[in-house]
């Protein structure tokens, strides 16, 4: 590997010999690369709409008591059976699953699929059906008169607690009234002064 002398003790390298291993290690790390390229690249779907609801609620103000056998599935947090782990809040557990890590373990590329025309009418004549659905047609003068009938409830309602304070303020006339009677018969004329 290298060569001493006596009369000069500094290593002097077989300079031939070590480009010899660099060049089988060069050959080497080529066959590799050349092997890795044959094989087919892994296809992954293309990304897709999840087909179920992500359940955020279910542990939602509950208490769990976790020892030191506790699996991690069943431990604190949110658990992705994916990727076997284990996430601490609801938004970092949303941001994991729709991550880019998350989608490989899935099998899914993070590309999406593009949208032909035809697909773009459908999807609008959907929507456009579902809110056609949801609005209620009403007709203007059913309309008209459901307004006049939630005016006269309203202003009976105002009607009526009129009533009702006027009713009070004449009770508490009439026993203001009588107590005064009875205090006159019993002799009391009140306390010291009169501003009557």
């Amino acid at each position: 590997m290298y060569e001493n002398t006596v009369e000069d003790h500094r290593r002097k390298w077989d300079r031939a010999e070590f480009e010899r291993i660099a060049a089988e290690r060069l050959a080497e790390d080529l066959e590799e690369d050349d092997k890795d390229r044959k094989t087919p690249a892994v296809r992954r779907e293309l990304l897709k709409q999840r087909d179920y609801k992500v359940d955020l609620d279910s542990k939602l103000g509950k208490s769990i008591v976790i020892t030191k056998n506790t699996p991690s599935s069943q431990s604190g947090g949110y658990y992705c059976n994916v990727c076997d782990c284990v996430v601490k809040d609801s938004i970092n557990f949303l941001d994991h699953i729709n991550g880019k890590k998350h989608q490989r373990n899935l099998g899914m590329s993070m590309r999406i699929e593009r949208s032909s025309l035809d697909q773009v009418k459908k999807r609008f004549e959907v929507n456009k059906k579902k809110m056609e659905e949801k609005k209620k047609d009403y007709d203007l003068e059913q309309r008209v008169k459901e307004l006049r009938e939630e005016e006269e409830k309203l202003k009976e309602y105002r009607k009526e607690k009129k009533r009702e304070k006027k009713r009070k303020m004449e009770e508490e006339l009439k026993l203001d009234d009588d107590d005064d009677n009875i205090a006159s018969i019993m002799g009391f004329s009140g306390f010291g002064g009169s501003k009557k």
